[in-house]
C-alpha cells in the first residue's frame, strides 16, 4: 500500500461497502421486482390454465412454435426459484393439453418456461390485476385448437366411444333439416344404427377386413354409468337437456365457510348427484340429459356458461350455489329466476351483484377475441323465459322447502347473468348460507347434498308434468 494514500477506518470502511451493497441491491430491485408467491395449473378439457401469482405486475414475451406445438415464455426481470420451478410438477399426466412444462433461467434477467403441448392450440397470455384473495397474476390458458363443442360432448357422454361421430356433430346439426326439431336426437339414433351394425355377427373372412376383428376386440371398457332407463333414444323420441352450472371453480372458489369449506367443491358435488338422477329419468316416455357447464375444477366465464346451454339446446338452465353473507347468522335455501327490472330485494341485488363478479376472480382475459367473452352476457330476457323460471324456480323451492330451511318463501329475482339465455327457463339455486357454521356443516354431510339433489330432481318432475318440453328453437 502506497504510503500516500490515506488509510480507511474499519468501521468507515464498513459503511462504504454497506453503501456499494444497498446500491447494487436497489439495481437487482429494479431488475428483479417481483416475487412470484405461487403458481397453479388447471386442467380441464375445455382449455388448461397456468397461472403465476406474483406482489407485482411480471412483463413477458411468448412465441407459438406450432410444430410440435408448445409455447415459449420469457418472464423479464426475474430470477428463477424453487416457487417457479414446481410448474414442472404440477401437470398431471392426464392433462388434456399440457403435456409438460419446462422452466430454467435463460439469461442473468430473464425466467423462461417452455410449455409442450399435446395438440394444436390457441393459447392466451394475458394478465389480471390484484382482486382479493389474489395479488396480480399472469394466466396462460391453452385452448385446443379444435374447439370442443357441446351438443358433440354430449354425445359422447351418452354414447361412450362416438369420437368420430362428435367431430362432426357442429355439421351434422347445422345440416339437418328446418323441421328436425331434435338434432340430438336424430344423431344420437345415427350413432346406434352404426353400433348396432358393428355389434352385428361378422362376415364371412372374404367379406370383411382383416383389421375389424382387432379393433372390436381394443375398444376401451365402457366407464360405470348410473342406472339409467334401459330403453335407449330413438329417432322419434325426444330428448330432454337440462344443463346444470355448478358456480365458480378454479381460480375461483366462490364463498368459504368457517371451517375452510369451499363453495366450488360443494355445489360440483350436489350438481353430480343430480346428472345421476336426471340421466336416469324419462318424463312422458322421453330420456333425459344432464349437460354440465363444468364437470371437474376448472373456471368458466359467466357468458361461456349461458352459451354453452344454448349450444346443447337445453330446455332448463339451473345454477347451484352456497353463497356467504357479511353475517353468520344469515341462513336458508333460496332460489333465483331473472328479473327484467329492478331486484325483488336489497339482498337479491346485493347476491346478484356479488355473483356477477365472478369472472374478475375467475379471470377473463378481456382482450379475446371470444365472441362470448367480448359481448359478455346481454340481457336478452324475455317475458316468456321469466315467466317459465319463475314456475320452475316455485317448483324447486316447494320441494327444498320440505326438509330444509328457506331464506325466502317465494322465488326472488334479480339481474344474475347466468340467467339470461333468452330462450332458457333458468334459475339459479342458493343451496343454503356456507357462512352459516350450522348449514355449513350440512353442505359437507353427503346425506345432505343427496336431499338436495332429489329435491331439484323432483321440481323438475312437477315442472315438466305441467309445462312438458316443446320442439326446439333452431335459432341458436
Amino acid at each position: 500500500m502506497s504510503a500516500n494514500r490515506p488509510l480507511v477506518s474499519h468501521p468507515r470502511r464498513r459503511l462504504l461497502q454497506a453503501g456499494t451493497l444497498a446500491f447494487l441491491l436497489g439495481r437487482q430491485q429494479i431488475a428483479f421486482g417481483a416475487s412470484v408467491v405461487a403458481v397453479r395449473v388447471w386442467p380441464a378439457p375445455d382449455y388448461s390454465r397456468v397461472t403465476l401469482e406474483s406482489d407485482k405486475p411480471l412483463k413477458t414475451t411468448q412465441t407459438f412454435i406450432p410444430n410440435p406445438p408448445r409455447l415459449a415464455v420469457d418472464i423479464q426481470g426475474m430470477q428463477l426459484t424453487n416457487t417457479l420451478k414446481e410448474l414442472a410438477v404440477k401437470v398431471q399426466p392426464d392433462d388434456p393439453n399440457i403435456a409438460s412444462i419446462r422452466i430454467g433461467q435463460n439469461s442473468p434477467n430473464v425466467v423462461r418456461m417452455v410449455l409442450d403441448l399435446k395438440q394444436a392450440a390457441n393459447p392466451q397470455v394475458f394478465t389480471l390485476k390484484p382482486v382479493p384473495p389474489y395479488q396480480h397474476r399472469l394466466v396462460l390458458d391453452l385452448y385446443p385448437a379444435q374447439e370442443l363443442d357441446p351438443l358433440a360432448q354430449l354425445i359422447q357422454e351418452r354414447l361412450p366411444g362416438s369420437s368420430e361421430l362428435a367431430a362432426n356433430t357442429a355439421a351434422a346439426t347445422a345440416a339437418a333439416p328446418a323441421h328436425d326439431d331434435d338434432p340430438l336426437s336424430q344423431l344420437i339414433a345415427q350413432r346406434q344404427t352404426a353400433q348396432t351394425a358393428q355389434a352385428e355377427p361378422a362376415a364371412p373372412a372374404t367379406a370383411a377386413p382383416p383389421s375389424a376383428p382387432a379393433q372390436v376386440a381394443t375398444a376401451p371398457a365402457q366407464p360405470a354409468q348410473p342406472a339409467p332407463s334401459t330403453k335407449t333414444a330413438g329417432p322419434t323420441e325426444r330428448i330432454i337437456i337440462v344443463a346444470l352450472d355448478p358456480g365458480h371453480g378454479g381460480e375461483d372458489p366462490g364463498a368459504i365457510g368457517p371451517r375452510g369449506t369451499r363453495e366450488k367443491d360443494i355445489v360440483l358435488k350436489i350438481a353430480l348427484l343430480l346428472r345421476q338422477r336426471i340421466n336416469a329419468t324419462r318424463i312422458n316416455g322421453n330420456p333425459m340429459r344432464a349437460f354440465l357447464t363444468r364437470d371437474a375444477d376448472f373456471f368458466v366465464p359467466l357468458a361461456t356458461r349461458v352459451s354453452k346451454a344454448r349450444r346443447v339446446q337445453a330446455d332448463l338452465f339451473i345454477s347451484i350455489h352456497a353463497d356467504a353473507f357479511t353475517k353468520p347468522s344469515a341462513k336458508g335455501a333460496s332460489v333465483f329466476a331473472l328479473s327484467p327490472k329492478g331486484a325483488s330485494s336489497a339482498a337479491a341485488r346485493w347476491l346478484a351483484d356479488k355473483e356477477n363478479q365472478a369472472d374478475l376472480i375467475g379471470g377473463v382475459n378481456v382482450t379475446s377475441k371470444n365472441k362470448a367473452v367480448q359481448n359478455a352476457v346481454l340481457d336478452m330476457s324475455t317475458t316468456a323465459q321469466i315467466r317459465d323460471s319463475l314456475h320452475l324456480g316455485s317448483a324447486v323451492l316447494s320441494h327444498i322447502g320440505g326438509f330444509a330451511k328457506l331464506h325466502k318463501p317465494k322465488v326472488e329475482q334479480a339481474g344474475f347473468a347466468v340467467l339470461k339465455a333468452p330462450d332458457i327457463p333458468s334459475v339459479l339455486i342458493e343451496t343454503a348460507f356456507i357462512s352459516n357454521p350450522d348449514e355449513e356443516l350440512r353442505l359437507r354431510s353427503p346425506a345432505y347434498q343427496a336431499k338436495l339433489a332429489d329435491a331439484i330432481m323432483q321440481g323438475i318432475r312437477q315442472y315438466f308434468a305441467k309445462f312438458p318440453p316443446t320442439a326446439r328453437s333452431r335459432s341458436i
